[in-house]
């Protein structure tokens, strides 16, 4: 049995919805894990004691959570001699186009070029458009990206999620069938 971190961070609430269902995943392996939030690590937290970490962030306005990218700097080294794995959430991702496709993998590689780390696995997925959680004007404003590409979600009054569960499910399966270090 291995000891997994999943550490996330999340502006509206998507990725910290991933990063359960990867815990509820993880555990049907028989595995003990948890999830934190970047936002709300204690002070002096360290990796030592996990064998394992999959770290996720969402991107607003072409940039990963500033919260995540901090934490991956601080602990580069010690994310290297681990078994980890990356996974980005974006709306970006929902769009089955080439174009889609290239600048979410800039996202990934611009992340990388900033924090100087290159976990085993990365995984992409669609985010969520929460459209009843927006004040006035962002809501207005996720309707024109909405509809600028093509979109037909645009009915500000309920919410769009464009998570594929099984894509997920599959991305923390193939992490886990790589081989988890035994707990330290």
């Amino acid at each position: 049995m291995a000891r997994v971190l999943i550490l996330y961070g999340t502006t509206e609430g998507q990725t910290a919805n991933i990063s359960k269902y990867i815990v509820e995943v993880v555990r049907e392996y028989g595995h003990e894990t948890e999830t934190l939030d970047a936002k709300e690590l204690p002070g002096g937290f360290t990796l030592d004691g996990y064998g394992s970490v999959i770290v996720g962030a969402s991107i607003h306005m072409g940039e990963h959570e500033e919260c995540v990218r901090e934490f991956v700097k601080r602990n580069r080294e010690a994310l290297e001699r681990m078994s980890s794995a990356f996974f980005s959430v974006s709306l970006t991702a929902r769009e089955e186009t080439d174009e889609a496709r290239a600048q979410t993998r800039e996202y990934v590689e611009k992340f990388a070029q900033e924090t100087g780390w290159h976990p085993d696995m990365v995984g992409i997925f669609g985010g969520a458009l929460r459209y009843t959680q927006y004040g006035f004007i962002k809501r207005h404003f996720m309707k024109k990206i909405s509809k600028d590409r093509g979109s037909a979600d645009t009915d500000t009054s309920r919410d769009y999620e464009y998570t594929d569960w099984n894509d997920v499910r599959h991305f923390t399966e193939e992490f886990l069938q790589q081989g988890l270090p035994a707990e330290r």
